[in-house]
């Protein structure tokens, strides 16, 4: 069975992204990122995910989502521990 599909919402210019990106390659994470500055739909989604704040990265899987700003390996296992993932 293939591990269920993270989103990651993300910036063209944003470090923390390109950080958490590479993290999720590192653990074998199946992962889609979307860029929110090309899509208007994912910008609604990431602004509504985050209380009304453009905070990238932020991963969602299901009910479970979170901004990775200041990306920290402590965040992200934080978030896959909430999403079932570890």
């Amino acid at each position: 069975m293939q591990e269920p599909l993270i989103t990651m919402y993300t910036t063209g210019w944003c470090g923390d992204c390109r950080a958490a990106k590479r993290a999720l390659e590192a653990a074998g994470l199946a992962f889609r990122e979307v860029d929110v500055e090309h899509d208007e739909a994912a910008l609604a989604r990431l602004i509504a995910l985050n209380d009304g704040r453009r905070s990238v990265p932020t991963l969602e899987l299901g009910d479970v989502a979170a901004s990775l700003s200041g990306f920290t390996p402590t965040k992200l296992d934080a978030f896959l521990r909430a999403a079932g993932l570890r």
